[in-house]
């Protein structure tokens, strides 16, 4: 549905480091960077919408971003890891049944309070 999210944060280091972290067992790697207030764009390696994120002062409004996991265990995959990256807990790995009979979600806040998310719509292998 869109090209590229672009958003500032608050601690360029932090956030860039968590989201590495946090991304890394949905296949999301840096695919370019430049000074911290142009920013860094993640991505996987085979695809076509990117992440991107940049150094401000500025205070926005709290996000919330939803990734595609390819399967429950990437949700899984992906709170862990989030976690392990400074992450706080925003609601752990599971059905959301309320969205859908097959929704498998986890939700955590980024260094800046925004509500990231990794989702699977697959029913259980």
């Amino acid at each position: 549905m869109f090209d590229h999210v672009k958003f500032g944060v608050s601690d360029y280091a932090a956030s860039k480091a968590f989201y590495l972290k946090a991304l890394e067992p949905l296949g999301v790697e840096i695919v370019g960077e430049g000074v911290p207030t142009y920013g860094i764009e993640l991505c996987r390696p085979d695809g076509t919408v990117s992440l991107c994120l940049f150094q401000t002062e500025e205070k926005p409004a709290h996000l919330h971003l939803a990734f595609v996991a390819e399967s429950r265990e990437q949700v899984d995959a992906f709170h862990r890891a989030a976690l392990a990256a400074g992450g706080k807990d925003h609601g752990a790995p599971g059905l959301r049944p309320n969205y859908h009979a097959n929704y498998y979600a986890a939700f955590v806040l980024d260094p800046d309070g925004h509500n990231i998310e990794a989702v699977c719509h697959a029913a259980e292998a």
